[in-house]
């Protein structure tokens, strides 16, 4: 058993198959339809969020979790280490950075348990691998201080871009950032984003479909592509699965792993995203 915890978000994406033999604790963004309340990628599939929104007359809105949610997990986690690390979605997307720092404050006022409380400055598996790489130190027996020190040396490193089919959610959402500019450019054609410290930043666009795809292999590939490398999508399996093709025919070696994201993300971005995250090389 890892001497210290590892805490995450449902924003992070993290699939299944590279969760198996560690140790990691997702704590679920909710989102409210209608006059309900759904738990991210718990209560809710992706399939039948958007056939509830296509229903529905009022967009949903979404939420981080509550203090006393991580307060919850803190506790339940308290009982069998005493080392925490959380690691979160950037705090200039949402707050869920602030609800866990806020949390961990409480309970390390109750309790004899360290936590630390990161801002990983990213998005979805971007924010992913970060969490994986610590839950890995964490399962080979590293202590808190490396921990961080291991995540905070891979703060310049994550990389997230994506194309989007348009930007009529993100721009509802009000999180384009510098690329809230592109809007009015942006009709009939597939912008490209990026993600950079926490801000949202325009990488262009394409005519068609296989052009943005084609546009986002040659900007990882200039960005530094690595060998382990995640396909992310918003509803968009066969996107997924060619561009997963596109990136293994430049890296033949490469680990690429499908990471889809939830309906929270995808009430901020839309159906049709698909996008690359890595960790660029030092």
């Amino acid at each position: 058993m890892a001497n210290v915890k590892i805490v995450t978000d449902s924003l992070a994406d993290i699939p299944l198959s590279l969760m198996q033999g560690l140790d990691i604790t997702i704590v679920p963004c909710t989102l409210q339809l209608g006059n309900k309340t759904y738990r991210d990628k718990l209560d809710l599939g992706i399939e039948e969020f958007y056939r509830m929104l296509a229903a529905s007359p009022k967009p949903p809105t979404t939420s981080n979790p509550s203090i006393g949610a991580f307060e919850e997990v803190y506790r339940q986690l308290a009982r069998t280490s005493r080392q925490i690390v959380s690691i979160h979605v950037a705090s200039t997307l949402s707050g869920t950075y602030n609800s866990a720092r806020l949390a961990a404050q409480n309970i390390m006022q109750e309790t004899t348990v360290m936590i630390e409380v990161l801002d990983s400055q990213q998005l979805s598996m971007a924010l992913g691998w970060q969490v994986i790489h610590a839950a890995r130190a964490a399962a080979q027996g590293a202590n808190l201080m490396q921990i961080i020190e291991l995540v905070e040396s891979l703060r310049e490193r994550p990389r997230l871009i994506a194309m989007l089919d348009s930007l009529q959610y993100a721009q509802r959402s009000g999180r384009l950032g510098k690329a809230a500019g592109m809007v009015g450019a942006m009709l009939n054609v597939k912008p490209l984003l990026g993600l950079s410290r926490g801000e949202v930043l325009p990488l262009g666009a394409a005519r068609t479909q296989q052009a943005a795809l084609e546009r986002l292999v040659e900007i990882a590939l200039e960005q530094g592509l690595n060998h382990e490398v995640a396909v992310v999508h918003c509803y968009a399996e066969v996107l997924a699965r060619r561009l997963k093709y596109m990136v293994t025919a430049q890296l033949p070696n490469a680990q690429v792993t499908l990471a889809e994201t939830g309906p929270v993300s995808g009430t901020h971005v839309g159906p049709g995203v698909v996008g690359l995250a890595w960790l660029a090389p030092k």
